[in-house]
């Protein structure tokens, strides 16, 4: 995604810092500086970083040890709690998936409306420690199912970041729906963008250098 980004811009990936959001049923955000991803929101395991549609993110690392020792809950059990019955679907209670969410939320369910307030800031506050951590930002990359299809939770991530150099263009976020488009203002300093996953092109041409160098 970055180095499409890069293209869009007719620039070098070399060149710029990048900050791109892989938003999906499974989450995760990355720094890329001068084309080499210096952080990402996933630790040791997936779990680790933003709320995810079951799987509850950061969270303070005492909370296991109180479901054990609280609900005599196993390791497994917490296991399972942690990956799959947190996030979206534990906050919400309603669902894993953020068209369900979506739809509950507009029809005033406090908890799905939460389910979203949570996924929205995760995400903004991880960008603000990715600008700090690259010393600025040139351009922010929104992709997968949600960041290519959720317009509702791309405006609420980039709400109120203008102090940060992030302009956001209502109108052109409302057009980018599954596809290419830049969703900042031509004003903005920094350079947002939807851009659809292709991981199949980027196996394929890694493979293809494998292969001309012989490994």
């Amino acid at each position: 995604m970055a180095k499409q980004g890069a293209k869009a811009l007719s620039r070098k990936l070399e060149e710029l810092k990048v900050i791109t959001c892989h938003l999906g049923n499974g989450s995760s955000m990355a720094a890329i500086r001068n084309g080499i991803s210096v952080d990402t929101t996933m630790g040791y395991t997936p779990l680790e970083g933003l709320a995810m549609g079951t799987r509850c993110g950061d969270i303070d690392p005492a909370i296991p040890l109180v479901l054990q020792r609280t609900l005599g809950l196993s390791h497994e059990q917490v296991d399972a709690v942690l990956n799959r019955k947190s996030g979206m679907l534990g906050i919400s209670e309603v669902s894993s998936d953020m068209r369900d969410i979506n739809e509950k939320a507009d029809a005033g369910h406090a908890q799905s409306k939460l389910a979203l307030e949570i996924f929205a800031y995760r995400i903004k506050k991880y960008i603000g420690a990715y600008i700090a951590a690259m010393n600025g930002v040139d351009l922010i990359i929104f992709t997968a199912g949600i960041g290519e299809r959720g317009r509702e939770e791309r405006a609420m991530i980039l709400a109120d970041m203008e102090s940060l150099g992030i302009e956001f263009d209502s109108q052109a976020n409302r057009e980018a729906f599954g596809k290419f488009g830049v969703i900042s203002t031509k004003k903005s300093r920094v350079c947002v963008m939807v851009v659809p996953t292709n991981e199949e092109l980027e196996i394929a041409e890694q493979t293809l250098q494998v292969i001309a160098n012989g490994d």
